[in-house]
């Protein structure tokens, strides 16, 4: 079974939407995954990542099943009245860097959650929905969470396509690959309309160890404008 992940295009933040030059970006996507094997096109309800999904649709004749826990997540300080606020505003990316490099201790810890840049932050909030939320998915596809991979417990072969965000997807692969949030916000940056695949081999009651088989591809984008890597809400 194959995932494979697709950040939406150049963003209109404000009025959740693509730019014109996204529109483009997500053509060139389209004609990326035009010769893949796509069963099933899932999107966060954001209208930036549902407009990202269209071209893909129409190309394999499918339908956009929209995931609302895939929803881009929100950060900023979660006591708003708090007299010690959040650096960054609570900027996930900015954190994960502070926090890595400023606490060594944190270092492949898992107890990055505790510490106030992320206890205290909005963005907390939705490691659980996505995390679960994406095991459900995963289930329909014969992958049973266990210890912190996935058990095969029926063989499938599907590939399917997921459009959505920086944010979610960061949770996501934090999750999927069971890698520290903070670590991968860091080490893991992925540009507009990029495909990323990760891989479940397995066989039926063979445990798996989820793989990327491609991350960040951006090479079907080369005559296309890039914006400045950045995230937003």
């Amino acid at each position: 079974m194959r995932l494979i992940f697709v950040r939406h295009g150049e963003p209109d933040y404000a009025n959740d939407c693509l730019t014109a030059n996204g529109e483009i970006q997500a053509k060139a996507t389209a004609a990326r995954l035009e010769k893949e094997n796509i069963k099933k096109i899932y999107s966060s309800p954001m209208g930036r990542a549902v407009a990202t999904a269209v071209y893909t649709a129409k190309d394999h004749d499918l339908d956009i099943n929209k995931l609302d826990f895939m929803h881009e997540i929100d950060w900023g300080d979660k006591d708003s009245d708090s007299q010690e606020k959040i650096p960054f505003d609570g900027h996930p990316w900015s954190l994960g860097y502070k926090l890595l490099t400023e606490n060594p201790e944190y270092i492949g810890s898992n107890n990055w959650s505790s510490h106030p840049y992320f206890q205290k932050n909005r963005c907390s909030n939705y490691f659980e929905p996505i995390s679960k939320g994406i095991d459900e998915l995963l289930s329909e596809y014969g992958l049973k969470r266990e210890n912190g991979f996935y058990r095969c417990v029926e063989k499938n072969d599907d590939t399917i396509a997921l459009f959505a965000h920086g944010g979610s997807g960061a949770v996501l692969f934090s999750h999927i690959l069971n890698m520290q949030f903070p670590a991968v916000l860091t080490m893991l940056p992925y540009g507009v309309c990029s495909v990323s695949v990760i891989a479940f081999d397995g066989e039926a009651g063979d445990m798996v160890i989820p793989r990327f088989e491609i991350f960040n591809d951006m090479k079907h984008l080369e005559k296309v404008k890039l914006e400045k890597m950045n995230f937003g809400k």
